[in-house]
């Protein structure tokens, strides 16, 4: 008795997921899949199999992002568990009947996440981009594929609304689900998520993440990466170049409005310093990025070029997401990683 929510946006992905489905659902009558189109303007029907039409409902998004979709979704299912897939993955040619298997679970578990492999490249080292998909492999919790009892998803009132990216709002949704004491496991399961096609210009995208980081610290605390289980980000460091930088082009302007006086000698020997730090910190983020990756032209004109705007668009982008939360109330929900209150 399982409903499969998928969030879509209308991607030519779905099609092929849908596809594998068909393949599966062979006769179960406790089955149901809701499509939540989240397109915020119309872009036509879903390419939903015929063996799969009388098992599907397609509801209408209000394009307010993945949070609200799969709200959306659970809120409207009729079966106890609720299984979330995202619109660009590849279920396994037994992805249904393992998914079944991994649900036969004792009551207290709440939730059942299946294994997500990346394919990258063979023949070469990944780029930035590909290697980021490739952490989905190891995220905890990730909704690319990963299933709830639907009274958990009650009792904590399903994804918070104020993350409106595919990004923390399923590690914050895992986070509440333990802390109102249920357990939380792997399944067997998979799917694939193939490293989808961007501009080499994402990693400056992505940077808008910031603004939910920067909430999660307000609700949790300054240990909130190690509650929710997020790994360490580079944020410091971010905010020590973006300041360097600043320091240096202050000093710099301060020095030519006082050029030929000795006035301008202080202003020179800071935007030296200041100068000198902003750039090993820039060069070292670089080098960390290009170094594992395929080093090709196209790839270091890249990381070179967003390595030195990351950083400031990074902490403005926190700071936003700061002030934006400034009248949210901490969440009294802490130390809940093993389940338990």
């Amino acid at each position: 008795m399982i409903s499969i929510v998928v969030p879509t946006l209308g991607r030519d992905s779905l099609g092929d997921l849908l596809a594998t489905l068909a393949g599966q659902v062979g006769d179960r009558p406790a089955l149901e899949i809701l499509l939540v189109d989240d397109r915020s303007t119309g872009g036509g029907e879903l390419p939903v199999p015929g063996a799969l039409t009388a098992y599907t409902k397609v509801l209408r998004g209000h394009g307010a992002g993945p949070a609200a979709a799969r709200n959306l979704g659970w809120r409207a299912a009729r079966f106890p568990w609720v299984a979330f897939l995202d619109d660009d993955v590849l279920p396994a040619s037994d992805w249904l009947d393992r998914l079944v298997a991994d649900l036969a679970v004792p009551e207290r578990v709440g939730g059942v996440q299946g294994v997500v492999r990346v394919p990258l490249p063979a023949d070469r080292r990944p780029t930035d981009w590909e290697r980021t998909t490739a952490g989905l492999a190891d995220g905890e919790w990730i909704t690319a594929d990963m299933a709830y009892r639907r009274t958990a998803l009650t009792a904590v009132g399903g994804f918070d609304e104020r993350f409106p990216r595919a990004y923390r709002e399923d590690a914050e949704l895992a986070h509440r689900v333990r802390c109102a004491g249920w357990r939380l496991t792997r399944g067997t399961r998979t799917v694939t998520h193939p490293v989808r096609a961007e501009s080499r210009w994402i990693s400056l995208r992505t940077q808008r993440g910031n603004a939910d980081d920067a909430l999660l610290r307000r609700l949790y605390g300054a240990g909130w990466r190690e509650e929710l289980g997020v790994p360490a980000g580079r944020r410091h460091r971010h905010a020590v170049i973006t300041t360097a930088g600043v320091l240096a082009a202050v000093a710099l302007a301060g020095g030519l409005a006082a050029r030929g006086s000795r006035a301008g000698r202080p202003f020179a020997g800071t935007a030296a310093l200041a100068g000198a730090v902003w750039l090993a910190g820039t060069t070292r983020f670089a080098y960390e990025r290009i170094a594992p990756g395929p080093r090709t032209r196209a790839e270091v004109t890249a990381m070179l070029m967003t390595s030195a705007v990351i950083p400031p668009l990074a902490v403005t982008h926190w700071v936003r997401g700061w002030w934006g939360g400034r009248h949210e109330a901490p969440c009294r929900a802490v130390r809940c990683r093993d389940g338990v209150r």
